[in-house]
């Protein structure tokens, strides 16, 4: 049987030796390296994204590997991909080390410098254990679940721009559509979900920081079951509690929570800290939401440009979200995705406070009428990102079908951009 095997390494000269011993393993089928974590998560994602039986059975991850440490990267890897069977490539070869490998998920650790017998052994090993983990699931009545939930980050130019009430709506879309979701305040000093939704709740995220080991039943124990079916995890009462939530548990967090909700929307506010950091470069998809005006365009700009030298996420894999747009303004959609160099959302929400000042003032934020434009183009978005259940029945013309909601009309208009491509934009 061919094993194959995808190499994490982003040292040339270590990714070089790398590969030269794969390449003499019997029987092994070993892929061009990845040089980072998010490469490597990307690309597992994307293969069992076309199919589950694409997997590598090894991934070696070497211990330089970054920007997530190599520990903290194998754990996410053995909980989105379970049938995977992970190595440790490492120097230290110290009880501890290996006693900390093995918990997060290792099937083996590789000492440098590199042997081949000891490779070999380490890859042999870790490959029949994902090929009776894949046979066992095939025959039982468990599913391999793959990559697990869909994330979906929301953070603010700078405050005040509507991040929160964009993260309720599009949660509650997703939800209605037929999804379990998860809603999470990260925006762990100012958080306001409960607020929004008439939330009054003990538990908090800082509940699950100092938990190595986050069960279901522990996940479900700080997690409120909203009356609209949202599952939320709120933000600390005391803003001071924020530190107690590293960018180690944040990863945990969302690796949980993504196992066990089909969608996970995070709020991360406008401050960047570690762990709205380490939720920002999990997400599939992180949407940066701004007004149109100058102060709001001139922050998303450097928010972005701060998330590039992080090495969190690129401009071209951030999404923005116009909000408050109305068709006279002087910035328009197009010149914001130019000036900052993310993709924009061909859905925009008008300028329409007047429709949310009665239920954010009453925090009730989950009873807005389904007549309401900012509503209507909040769930197209969502629609526009992928997180609702689309309907089975294709529309007849072959193009991609929108979920329907009850009582709810999408309100997207068709309008050109300068090159005279047709794009979808809601209107009020």
């Amino acid at each position: 049987m061919t094993t194959r095997i995808l190499p994490a390494v982003g040292d040339i000269d270590a990714a070089r030796s790398v590969t030269t011993l794969l390449s003499q393993l019997p029987d092994a089928e070993p892929a061009a390296p990845v040089t980072d974590s998010t490469q490597l998560i990307d690309t597992l994602a994307r293969l069992a994204g076309e199919s589950l039986d694409d997997l590598p059975e090894v991934v070696l991850v070497h211990e330089r590997i970054g920007p997530v440490p190599a520990l903290e990267l194998i754990r996410e890897v053995s909980l989105r991909f379970p049938a995977i069977g992970v190595v440790l490539i490492t120097a230290d070869v110290t009880p501890g080390l290996f006693s900390s490998a093995m918990e997060s998920g290792a099937r083996g650790v590789v000492t440098l410098p590199l042997s081949y017998e000891e490779l070999a052994n380490r890859v042999q090993s870790a490959a029949q254990w994902s090929v009776g983990v894949r046979r066992h699931l095939t025959t039982g009545n468990d599913v391999f679940t793959g990559p697990g939930g869909t994330v979906v980050t929301v953070s603010g130019a700078k405050g005040g721009v509507g991040a929160t009430v964009a993260a309720v709506q599009i949660a509650l879309a997703a939800q209605t559509s037929g999804r379990t979701v998860a809603l999470v305040d990260l925006d762990l000093q100012t958080g306001d979900i409960g607020s929004y939704l008439d939330v009054q709740f003990r538990r908090s995220i800082v509940d699950l920081s100092t938990i190595a080991d986050i069960s279901p039943r522990v996940l479900s124990d700080a997690v409120f079951n909203h009356g609209t079916g949202l599952a939320l995890l709120l933000a600390p009462g005391e803003g001071e509690s924020a530190e107690e939530v590293s960018d180690r548990s944040a990863r945990q967090i969302v690796s949980a929570l993504r196992s066990r909700y089909e969608v996970v929307v995070i709020d991360c506010g406008s401050q960047l800290q570690g762990a709205s950091a380490a939720a920002i470069e999990m997400a599939d998809t992180a949407l940066l939401v701004t007004t149109p005006d100058v102060i709001a365009v001139r922050g998303a700009k450097r928010v972005v440009r701060m998330w590039e030298r992080l090495q969190i996420r690129k401009a071209e894999d951030t999404v923005t979200l116009v909000n408050r747009f109305v068709r006279s303004t002087e910035i328009q959609p197009q010149l914001i995705e130019k000036i900052t160099g993310t993709t924009t959302a061909n859905t925009a929400v008008p300028a329409n406070f007047k429709e949310l000042q009665a239920v954010v003032d009453a925090g009730r934020l989950h009873e807005l009428d389904s007549k309401s434009t900012v509503k209507q183009a909040l769930w197209a978005l969502a629609g526009e990102l992928g997180i609702v259940k689309v309907p089975e029945k294709a529309e007849k013309n072959g193009a991609k079908s929108i979920a329907k909601f009850k009582n709810d009309r999408g309100s997207i208009g068709r309008r050109r951009d300068r090159d005279g491509n047709s794009r979808n934009r809601a209107t009020t």
